[in-house]
């Protein structure tokens, strides 16, 4: 008996606590998401009097004072920039080395295999120290590229693992019909590879996206001007200084996730997808 049968046949009572506990869960989840929106169009004197009600004269003030006193504006643009420059160089370094392991016969491929999966036990707490040490030796302090290629290197072992799942399923005999009619690995890769694994590629970025959007502690630590932080620490470091000022915090903090929630409803089927068909391929 499947699991799917076994619910169809599960008491009504049973289907109506789950329902019920699914729908709390929602409510617990996206209330405080509606709470700090509308909160955030309050002022101060009106949050603290009337934390839970709904604004009564909704006001934008907040967010232009949050945009300007914070500097949130370059900091949007650092992190754009940090994300977008990081999920490129990690899509495509993945999709390279899953290519490279699924379909080059070499032997040593399956070490390649298990050092790439070490490398996702390996958190960043565990080695920001000599990491940066090893950028203060390099130069690398205060400079993009310092942000950026880490970001790149803890975030290659997930795509890669990823990828590889995908890719190890694309028939041989397609590449190996293309090397006969004299096909160079590049031209397999861009024309074949890359196409073919367009589901996967949009799973990739939305995570990789997500991952390096959010990250705070590589910018925290590897950055000192204001002129290099990403927003996330931008919004932590300004909604420390302005610790009375609530509206301001709540608008800074909607500024802040506005973009993630705004991606993820653009792609989100995109990123279903590619986890189905990579599934499929398995």
């Amino acid at each position: 008996m499947s699991e799917m049968s076994s619910l169809h046949r599960a008491p009504a009572s049973w289907r109506a606590s789950a329902y019920i506990i699914m729908i709390l869960f929602a409510v617990l989840t996206i209330f405080p998401l509606i709470w700090l929106g509308y909160s955030s169009l309050k002022p101060h004197a009106e949050i603290i009097r009337y934390p839970l009600a709904l604004p009564k004269a909704p006001s934008l003030n907040n967010y232009f004072r949050a945009w300007t006193m914070g500097g949130l504006g370059p900091a949007l643009m650092n992190s754009f920039i940090y994300t977008i420059i990081a999920t490129i160089s990690t899509l495509f370094l993945a999709l390279a080395a899953a290519f490279g392991i699924t379909k080059f016969p070499f032997k040593s491929r399956s070490f390649f295999t298990g050092a790439f999966s070490l490398g996702l036990m390996i958190t960043v707490h565990a080695v920001i120290i000599p990491l940066f040490l090893v950028e203060v030796r390099m130069g690398l302090i205060n400079k993009r590229l310092g942000v950026i290629i880490p970001y790149i290197a803890f975030d290659l072992p997930m795509s890669i693992m990823i990828a590889i799942s995908y890719v190890r399923g694309i028939p041989d005999a397609l590449i190996e019909s293309a090397e006969i009619d004299g096909a160079k690995y590049r031209y397999v890769f861009w024309q074949m590879i890359v196409p073919l694994s367009t589901p996967v590629i949009a799973t990739m970025v939305i995570l990789s996206f997500l991952r390096h959007w959010n990250e705070f502690l590589f910018v925290f630590i590897f950055t000192t001007k204001t002129a290099l932080k990403s927003l996330p620490v931008a919004i932590t470091q300004f909604a420390g200084r302005q610790n009375i000022e609530y509206g301001l915090q709540y608008a800074s903090l909607v500024i802040g996730i506005l973009p993630m929630i705004i991606f993820y409803f653009i792609f989100h089927k995109q990123l279903i997808k590619g986890f189905g068909e990579g599934s499929l391929k398995e």
